[in-house]
C-alpha cells in the first residue's frame, strides 16, 4: 500500500460480510495464538446470520476500512450508557468490542484510521468516553490511543 492510497472507513452493509468473516478468522487466530486455554482456533466469533443481526442493531455499529473497494478491518462497536447510580453522572460511551486489520495491511495505519473514525462517531453521538476490549498479549492493539 502506498502512501497516497487512500483508506476510507464507513459503516458496514450486509455486503461486506463475507470479507468480515475472513477477518474475524484472522483475529480469532490471533487470539488463539496468545490465548489457546480460551480460543478454539479454526472458527469466527459470529455467524453470518448473527452479523446480519449485529448490522441491523441499531446500539450496535459495525465500521469497515475500505482502500480501493476491499474491505482491509472493522471495529465492532456498541452504544453504552453508565446508568444513573449515587457515586458516578450518568454518560454514554462508545464500547469497542472488536478491532481487526487484515494481516496484509497491518502496521500501514489502517487500525489508526479506524480508531480516528470510531472516535468522530462517539462524539456525534455524545458519548463521553470510548472503551477498547483488549486481550493481554495483543501489543499491537494496546498501542492503539
Amino acid at each position: 500500500m502506498s502512501k497516497d492510497t487512500k483508506i476510507i472507513v464507513r459503516k458496514a452493509t450486509i455486503k461486506d460480510i463475507p470479507t468480515i468473516l475472513e477477518l474475524l478468522s484472522q483475529v480469532l487466530e490471533v487470539h488463539a495464538r496468545i490465548k489457546p486455554d480460551y480460543f478454539v482456533s479454526g472458527h469466527t466469533k459470529y455467524s453470518v446470520a448473527e452479523l446480519e443481526d449485529i448490522l441491523d442493531d441499531e446500539s450496535k455499529r459495525v465500521y469497515v476500512a475500505d482502500v480501493s473497494d476491499a474491505v482491509v478491518g472493522y471495529a465492532f462497536c456498541e452504544l453504552k450508557e453508565m446508568p444513573d447510580k449515587p457515586f458516578v453522572e450518568h454518560f454514554k460511551y462508545m464500547y469497542i468490542d472488536d478491532l481487526c486489520v487484515d494481516s496484509n495491511f497491518r502496521g500501514k495505519d489502517v487500525a489508526q484510521k479506524i480508531f480516528e473514525y470510531v472516535k468522530d462517531e462517539a462524539k456525534t453521538f455524545g458519548c463521553r468516553d470510548i472503551t477498547l476490549n483488549v486481550w493481554e498479549g495483543n501489543d499491537r492493539a494496546m498501542s492503539l490511543s
